[in-house]
């Protein structure tokens, strides 16, 4: 498996953000893309993503085979949520490993939520999403979406061994898709994709993120 850079590495945080902004969009206005309800909030938070990382769906989903299409579940999210995540899940690691110091703690929380400041979702240019088919069945993918890394014996990380193939197979039609789109993604989770946010420009080689945290107006 080649390097996983994690969210918490220092070169994630260094990379520049020279916000364009552009707006976020509600995903579910046209009836383009399916939306799942899980992720739903009272804000409809969830369902917001820049417009360039719409379009980049999109068009992901036009290149899918036969009635496949992309099955959303969350976008953006606000930066005060993604602390409470980020905050529980460390705690979390911290009570399991009480051996373990706090920067390893931060990086191993990293795996399955990205640090605050960094976040792509609290930017709006993250989302997670699966394949479904033309009934909306989730597609076999080898985890559950936002299967953590204890509960999935690592199996969520997207180049895992020990899936099926199957599920290999529909996470290299996903992958596919997403990437020639212009996404990249985030190898602990396989349902994770992102456009835009400082993650993407370091693995891109961009100058710079196109979108910073952002709250919700």
């Amino acid at each position: 498996m080649a390097e996983i850079i994690l969210m918490s590495d220092p070169r994630v945080a260094a990379v520049p953000v020279r916000e364009c902004g552009e707006r976020l969009v509600d995903v579910r206005h046209g009836g383009r893309l399916r939306v799942d309800g899980r992720k739903a909030d009272g804000d409809g938070a969830f369902a917001r993503l820049r417009e360039g990382v719409l379009e980049r769906l999109l068009k992901a989903q036009e290149s899918l085979p036969g009635k496949l299409r992309l099955l959303y579940v969350e976008g953006y999210r606000p930066p005060a949520l993604q602390r409470r995540y980020f905050d529980r899940y460390g705690a979390e690691l911290g009570a399991a490993h009480p051996d373990w110091s706090a920067e390893r703690v931060r990086s191993a929380a990293s795996r399955y939520v990205s640090p605050p400041e960094i976040a792509p979702h609290s930017a709006g240019a993250a989302v997670d999403l699966t394949l479904a088919d033309a009934d909306g069945q989730e597609l076999d993918m080898g985890t559950a979406l936002n299967a953590n890394p204890e509960e999935s014996a690592g199996a969520c990380y997207t180049e895992a061994d020990g899936i099926g193939e199957e599920a290999r197979a529909n996470r290299r039609l996903l992958g596919q898709a997403l990437t020639a789109a212009g996404l990249v993604n985030y190898p602990t989770e396989w349902w994770h994709w992102s456009y835009g946010d400082r993650y993407w420009a370091l693995a891109t080689g961009a100058p710079a993120a196109l979108y910073g945290p952002k709250e919700l107006a």
